[in-house]
């Protein structure tokens, strides 16, 4: 009888045995599943049925992606005052933490930015070149700052000539307890959009093939990095590595300084646009990399 009554619960009418599917997953089993993958794969999922719907709006999954600090990054947001459509930061849920996050969050006059990686997790950021401390940037005879829709703060700054190049940058942040890497977005030749298509113009391009760039890298907790490279790559945005830093914690900020500079001033070196400085989780490399020789 028990046996009959347990195989009636599971047949469809016409005597048919009703199968489980996915959409028959328990929600809470649903985001277990979901506690393995990264964001991307979590939305994708999500689309998939109820259950995992569900289960992707579970504070727990998202508070699983989020950097320990997100706190703190939080506050950027709020100073930016962007916290949002739901009003207060108390308000938002873990998932809306993890997309406001994964948007660019600009600070420092809008001069820096940064944003979740979704992938890895870690943080990136971006400096501006108007971030940066350029020998000359002042005097026209040498620099101009230059618009351009090929850049995340919309406009670089392109060296016309000089003798003595160097540029020179700061970063003290909280980031989350990572590997990250560091790079120059420079470009050889002057960028631009003539007619709706993209040229690069190379006349003014001399003087780099004499002597290589010396890039340094160097963190308050005694990390180093140094290297040189021959700038020789022209017409496209390229991604100059200049060394690996790891933040060991959290809760105390990191504290970064930068530069490049070619300052042999036998010769003079010219045609060269600086867009920014970038960090990036190590391992994540969006566009064209070249790393310098140590």
């Amino acid at each position: 009888m028990g046996a009959g009554a347990s195989d009636l619960a599971g047949m469809e009418p016409g005597g048919k045995v009703a199968r489980a599917g996915l959409g028959d997953l328990p929600e809470l089993c649903a985001a277990e599943v979901l506690l393995y993958l990264d964001a991307p794969d979590i939305c994708r999922l999500a689309r998939l049925n109820r259950a995992f719907r569900g289960a992707a709006a579970a504070d727990f999954v998202w508070d699983a992606k989020l950097p320990e600090n997100y706190g703190h990054l939080l506050r950027f947001v709020d100073e930016a005052k962007e916290v949002g459509s739901r009003g207060s930061r108390s308000e938002m849920g873990k998932k809306d933490i993890f997309a406001r996050l994964a948007k660019p969050v600009p600070f420092d006059g809008g001069r820096r930015e940064f944003w979740l990686e979704k992938s890895k997790g870690g943080i990136c950021m971006a400096l501006s070149s108007k971030a940066l401390v350029i020998t000359g940037i002042d005097d026209r005879r040498y620099w101009v700052n230059m618009p351009t829709t090929e850049s995340r703060f919309q406009s670089f700054a392109y060296l016309q000539q000089i003798w003595w190049f160097e540029v020179v940058g700061e970063v003290d942040f909280s980031f989350p307890a990572w590997t990250y890497s560091l790079y120059f977005r420079l470009h050889l030749g002057k960028s631009s959009t003539r007619f709706g298509r993209r040229v690069c113009c190379s006349e003014q391009i001399h003087g780099w093939d004499k002597k290589p760039v010396r890039f340094q890298l160097s963190t308050s907790d005694g990390q180093h990095a140094v290297s040189q490279c021959y700038l020789d790559e022209a017409g496209s945005w390229i991604l100059y590595h200049v060394g690996d830093f790891v933040a060991s914690s959290s809760e105390q900020a990191t504290k970064l300084k930068f530069s490049l500079a070619q300052i042999d001033c036998t010769h003079t070196k010219g045609g060269l646009c600086v867009d920014s400085v970038v960090i990036y989780p190590k391992g994540f490399e969006p566009e064209k990399v070249i790393r310098a020789q140590k």
